[in-house]
């Protein structure tokens, strides 16, 4: 008989609301049992966990997350990231080149991301943030070597480099290849998921996509997106506000502490509108050196580029979790689902990671009512 692991004196946080003072049992790595402590006997001879009063919920998906505050690139040393936003609740997570690497530079990525993936049970793929966007939006965009069109074999060469590890592609529609890509994506990899995302497009230029390859993500929400005025003193209508009307889409949120990515009255827009149920926390977290613009000297969550713009943030979820619930109002459940839940559902991996649900792996994080985090485990093992 496999030993089984008991939490107990937890605030067990659920898909729908908290079990105060709960008991969870793991076996073999996997959730066994869950439920009030009243409900849930505890076997004897099994290794007990006293959670103190924290709250225990799903280990933090974070789908969309270029490096680390230690410098660490998840493109170049995705083991070293991932361990230290392990000690921030993250148990599952993506590589996330950027945009405006070369076809080089993406093969070696692919080569890295191959390796950590067979190593690591906590990586779970790639986020392809490009090189199918609108070169315009973005930090750097003038540093991007994909201006103009991106030939066919290069294409080719970069989806079948990419394969199935890519579980998000980000694309501007309004490109001229970007069926081309689409359709040759969905080839190599048919449970790809497409975000839009660095674009300006055009709800009839989404639509024209067609209903094979609608994108099911916003990337980053209310970033790097422009909109085409239809009559002046008018205000157009652009990748975010197609997002806000799809009502399956998901939506990208970077909550930083000041709401700077996204203003407080919009992240509570963006609830209003999709509901926690579709929003996805992200970090969008990156490293840079570039120094910070004297008028944002108060900032310590962002990163900026050599232009005085916007580069990423400096989050891990935990945070963002705070964040959220400070610009919000949400509750601590509520914020849970947006760290871990959707953005499993989002690529897939919801029947393994992203809720307490028995079958599913016992990736945990202890945290108190502000999201310090605690504790960690992963596949019913303390890590943290």
């Amino acid at each position: 008989m496999n030993k089984i692991t008991a939490i107990k004196n937890a605030q067990l946080v659920l898909e729908n609301g908290i079990i105060w003072d709960g008991v969870l049992l793991i076996e073999d790595g996997r959730i066994k049992a869950f439920g009030s402590h009243r409900d849930v006997v505890i076997p004897d001879g099994a290794e007990r966990i006293d959670a103190g009063g924290a709250y225990v919920g799903p280990g933090f998906v974070d789908i969309h997350v270029h490096a680390c505050a230690a410098g660490y690139q998840t493109k170049d040393n995705p083991i070293e990231a991932y361990d230290f936003f392990l000690g921030h609740g993250t148990t599952s997570m993506l590589i996330t080149p950027e945009y405006r690497l070369t076809q080089e530079e993406y093969m070696k990525v692919f080569e890295i991301a191959k390796d950590a993936i067979g190593k690591n049970n906590g990586i779970k793929g790639i986020y392809m943030e490009g090189p199918f966007i609108n070169t315009k939006y973005g930090a750097n965009a003038d540093l991007n070597p994909w201006h103009g069109g991106i030939p066919k074999e290069v294409l080719k060469a970069i989806v079948d480099g990419a394969g199935d590890m890519a579980k998000v592609w980000t694309i501007a529609p309004e490109r001229d290849d970007i069926m081309d890509f689409v359709t040759y994506a969905r080839e190599v990899n048919p449970k790809c998921v497409f975000a839009v995302g660095h674009s300006e497009t055009t709800p009839a230029q989404v639509r024209a996509l067609g209903s094979d390859f609608r994108p099911r993500l916003m990337t980053h929400y209310g970033c790097a997106t422009g909109r085409i005025p239809t009559y002046g003193g008018t205000r157009g209508y652009g990748p975010d506000e197609y997002c806000l009307s799809d009502n399956e889409m998901y939506a990208e949120l970077i909550s930083d502490s000041l709401g700077i990515h996204v203003h407080p009255d919009n992240q509570k827009m963006l609830l209003k509108c999709k509901g926690f149920e579709r929003v996805v926390l992200i970090t969008d977290c990156t490293y840079a050196d570039s120094p910070t613009p004297a008028n944002l000297s108060h900032v310590t969550d962002i990163n900026f580029d050599a232009n005085g713009g916007i580069y990423g943030s400096k989050l891990t979820m935990d945070v963002a979790c705070r964040n959220i619930m400070t610009h919000t109002s949400c509750s601590i459940a509520q914020a849970f689902v947006m760290a871990s839940l959707n953005p499993a559902r989002v690529i897939g991996l919801d029947d393994k990671v992203g809720s307490i649900e028995v079958g599913k792996l016992a990736d945990l994080v202890f945290v108190d009512d502000r999201f310090n985090v605690k504790r960690v485990m992963v596949a019913g093992k303390v890590c943290i």
